[in-house]
């Protein structure tokens, strides 16, 4: 019974340790092919033990050929498994057909006839297999070569691999290589010389493999099943330690105290009580074993969503960088476990490069600059030393150099061959382990999060620099602007004193022209003819005009230095006008242009500047005039209305376009076809026009069309005389 016990107990460890890597991820190749494996084994070692166990014959046969059938189902796994292990990779083709050819023909054999075995024969120490040496020659021969097939590949795996995939693949191979050597001479070779009588052993061996692959799984996350490994364990180690107590304790208590003579209702009592006693202890038996597997399975476990909450409490409490960082380090270095936590932050214009964390590390320049380089190429962020392969060897030199397990970018998610800000960088557990899928699936996540709080907090250094070197520059634009400032005053101040001795300079000559050219028209020198009075008309308008351009230069004087002043008087707007309109008629004539005023017949006295609002008049009208091509219309008016009078001079001219109306009352501007037009004014007549009109009280009228033509003009209140006797009060203009 012993023998039979030990294959039940090995059988179901296989079968577990099969469903186990199954359910960790049933559509994975390797945890695929490694289930199958793990079930043909256990189909073998049962089907031995229910061997060994049936005295039925024909049973026997039948059980005979289950477990000679599973062990070409095992070679029919192992030899691809082979292929895919550790790492993954592709199964070869080749090596599958004939793993499946060789399989089917001799599962086709053995269950359909009686190729491997004639019966079987009793003995005094047990029964054995009638076996017909030539097939079952060839049976083995294909056995031990699907063996070979499946070990060398993992030896050159265990020899080629690194870091965590080296582990692996050499803790399989050498549980693999044990069960096999044993399995090979117990189960094929003595038996082939006659030995029946040890079977038993070579299914038992599998407890080598099953004890190998456990190690895997807690030493080198083999599957990386720890998880329902350590539960797995843990119930069984609850039900064993129950079973073995209360089973003990129910025997003794029956053969003591009831004896064998006892009815059977008292040991049923006896049994329910003990049930019930299980019943109660069960959960703090399972709890004490969980708490003994995590210990053993679990040194480096965590709570994920605790762990990011915690995180995220650091990042949202943070403004300053380094504060953050080294909170952040300390919350995932106590998380994780590991041996130190830093952040390398790269250098900007704004800021040097930095290092921040738990425990102090220098790493190499070189070391540093060659990881910048090449880690932006990989796909993902996070990269683990040890999952590194061949081609990657040099940065996994320098990672294992520097004592660094894990690396990972601090860039966005979707940033392709960019460094990023940074890195996160992790040392080896303190216990040892390494880091398992939980753990590259936690590092992936933070850095993210932390990608993101660090490119917030950067932002805020940078505005906050780029505030101080704002107010810096903006301090020194300012002295700047000062002393530049200072040197147009003093400029605007020498060119008005210039333009105000040139106009009084200008003014005395002008005048005795403008004397002498009146005496002459009036007859003082002698009989003029027609020709002789037009031409002494022109010099006259022109030398009236340069009067009122030096005047105009004199106001722009005084409106600076506030001299300019108002000096109302009694006036006669439409006489005014009348004047103005004389002055201007023959230049109008000769130029081809038709010049109407209606004067009203009844104006009322206004209380103006007559010398100032007739260099207005003239000036609007003179502007009219040379601004209306040939042929065109220039139409006067001045309305008496009941509140105010208004002023007009509508022409047909060239007009103004309209994005430069807005500048058209500044100082010195004149539009663009203007200038084309008459290439010799200043630009002051329409800027001194509407400051003695809005000085005196008075609003200008403006409105135009490109090409279409303008209208100038002002409107004043009606205001009442000043009382005989009291003087105007002359205001003036700032």
């Amino acid at each position: 019974m012993f023998k039979i016990s030990l294959l039940l107990l090995v059988g179901v460890l296989n079968l577990s340790v099969a469903l186990i890597v199954l359910s960790r991820n049933a559509r994975k190749a390797l945890n695929i092919i490694f289930a199958i494996f793990g079930v043909a084994v256990a189909l073998w070692t049962l089907g031995i033990a229910a061997f060994l166990y049936t005295d039925n014959a024909n049973v026997a046969l039948e059980w005979a050929r289950l477990y000679y059938i599973a062990p070409l189902i095992i070679v029919a796994t192992s030899v691809p498994f082979a292929d895919v292990f550790p790492s993954g990779g592709r199964v070869k083709p080749l090596k599958l057909y004939l793993s499946l050819a060789g399989f089917i023909a001799l599962t086709a054999l053995i269950t359909t006839t009686d190729f491997l075995f004639d019966g079987i024969t009793y003995h005094s120490w047990g029964k054995e297999v009638i076996l017909n040496k030539v097939p079952y020659a060839l049976y083995s021969l294909y056995l031990a070569a699907a063996f070979l097939a499946t070990l060398i590949p993992l030896y050159w795996r265990a020899k080629k691999e690194r870091g965590m995939y080296r582990a692996q693949a050499s803790v399989f191979f050498v549980g693999y290589l044990s069960s096999c050597i044993l399995g090979v001479f117990f189960n094929l070779i003595l038996p082939g010389f006659g030995n029946y009588q040890l079977i038993w052993i070579g299914p038992s061996a599998s407890t080598i493999y099953v004890v190998t692959t456990a190690y895997g799984i807690v030493r080198h996350k083999l599957f990386d099943v720890r998880l329902l490994a350590a539960r797995a364990v843990g119930y069984i180690l609850s039900i064993v330690a129950l079973g073995v107590v209360y089973g003990v304790g129910a025997f003794g208590i029956a053969t003591a105290f009831l004896g064998v003579d006892q009815t059977s209702i008292n040991e049923r009592i006896v049994y329910a009580v003990l049930a019930v006693l299980i019943a109660l202890t069960f959960s703090r038996t399972k709890r004490f074993f969980d708490r003994v597997t995590n210990k053993l399975f679990y040194q480096d476990v965590y709570d994920s969503q605790a762990f990011l909450d915690q995180l995220n409490e650091v990042l949202v409490a943070n403004t300053e960088l380094n504060s953050l960082l080294s909170d952040a380090s300390r919350v995932i270095g106590e998380n994780i476990k590991a041996e130190f936590c830093l952040f390398g932050i790269r250098e900007t214009e704004f800021r040097t490069q930095r290092m921040v964390g738990t425990g102090k590390r220098e790493f190499a320049p070189k070391d540093i600059a060659y990881v910048r380089k090449v880690t932006p190429h990989f796909d993902g962020h996070v990269i683990v030393a040890d999952d590194l392969e061949d081609e990657h060897r040099e940065l996994r030199k320098v990672l294992l150099k520097n004592d660094i397990a894990v690396i990972a970018r601090l860039a966005p998610e979707n940033a392709q061959h960019k460094e990023g800000l940074g890195y996160l960088v992790l040392g080896p557990k303190r216990s040892g382990n390494p880091y398992n899928s939980q753990d590259i699936k936690i590092i992936g996540i933070i850095a993210q999060e932390l990608f993101i709080a660090t490119q917030n907090v950067l932002h805020y250094e940078e505005i906050e620099h780029f505030n101080i070197t704002l107010q810096r520059k903006i301090e020194e634009a300012t002295r700047k602007l000062r002393r530049t400032n200072d040197k147009l005053r003093q400029l605007d101040q020498t060119k008005d004193d210039f333009i105000s001795m040139a106009s009084h300079q200008l003014r005395t000559p002008l005048t005795s022209v403008k004397g002498y050219v009146s005496m002459v028209l009036e007859g003082d020198a002698g009989k003029i003819s027609p020709m002789q009075r037009k031409l002494l008309n022109q010099s006259y308008i022109s030398a009236q005009r340069m009067v009122y351009l030096i005047s105009d230069l004199l106001n722009v004087s005084r409106l600076r230095t506030g001299k300019f002043v108002i000096e109302p008087v009694p006036c006669n707007l439409a006489r005014v006008i009348k004047d103005e309109i004389e002055q201007l008629q023959e230049t109008a004539k000769g130029r081809n242009l038709e010049l109407t005023y209606n004067k009203p017949e009844h104006f009322p006295t206004l209380m103006l500047d007559e010398t100032k609002i007739r260099q207005v008049i003239m000036n609007f009208i003179d502007n009219a005039i040379y601004y209306t091509p040939s042929g065109g219309h220039i139409r006067v008016s001045l309305v008496d209305k009941p509140e105010t009078v208004e002023f007009t001079v509508a022409d047909d001219g060239i007009g103004v376009s309209k994005h430069e109306q807005h500048h058209l009352f500044t100082k010195f501007f004149r539009a663009q076809n203007a200038q084309r037009a008459r290439p010799d004014g200043t630009g002051l007549g329409l800027f001194m026009a509407k400051k003695v009109v809005v000085a005196q009280g008075g609003a200008i009228i403006f409105k135009s069309q490109e090409g279409k033509g303008s209208t100038f003009g002002f409107t004043f209140a009606k205001k009442p005389l000043l009382p005989s006797g009291a003087p105007p009060e002359p205001p003036s203009v700032e």
